[in-house]
């Protein structure tokens, strides 16, 4: 999505706010870029997005292991392990929560090293708009791939949900 010349930032965001059941989307950013970290925590921050970042491999698989989360938003450069290491390794112990790369590394040949290691897509830094709709996109359709399927019509409150293709989010 691109911010038009007279819309703010803010507009943008909230555009993309992406709403569960609990309130908020959890993801884990890992990038070793501190500044990065921060900027990008603030601005999903303003999308209703909860976002716990590290700056190393070994900090996110430690916090993997212990806390659940709906998106991994990875950096292909880590001082530890590289980003397309530690794709393959959280593919290996979650093989459904989405894994998005936003790094600097631009070439094609990255692009396909990310791909091939799990990762559902790959957005090159500093595209921001692209990157809050790709989450919005991949946030929602796992949530959507959570909700229990009815295999019959399921009245609510006046509401069907036939066949569970509908789902309701109050907020």
């Amino acid at each position: 999505m691109l911010v038009a010349n007279n819309h703010s930032i803010n507009d943008s965001l909230n555009q993309n706010a992406i709403v569960l059941s609990n309130g908020r989307a959890r993801i884990l950013y890992v990038d070793d870029d501190e500044d990065a970290r921060e900027m990008l925590r603030t601005l999903l921050t303003f999308s209703r997005v909860e976002t716990e970042s590290v700056g190393t491999a070994a900090q996110a698989l430690s916090l993997i292991a212990a806390e659940r989360f709906d998106l991994y938003l990875l950096d292909a450069w880590l001082p530890d392990l590289d980003g397309f290491e530690l794709c393959r390794r959280i593919r290996a112990i979650d093989p459904h929560t989405p894994i998005l790369f936003y790094s600097g590394a631009a070439f094609d040949a990255d692009k396909k090293r990310g791909i091939e290691a799990g990762a559902d897509a790959y957005i090159i830094k500093p595209e921001v708009d692209g990157l809050l709709a790709s989450i919005t996109q991949f946030v929602s359709r796992a949530v959507s791939a959570a909700v229990p399927r009815f295999s019959q019509r399921c009245p609510i409150n006046d509401v069907c949900l036939p066949n569970s293709k509908h789902k309701i989010e109050v907020c």
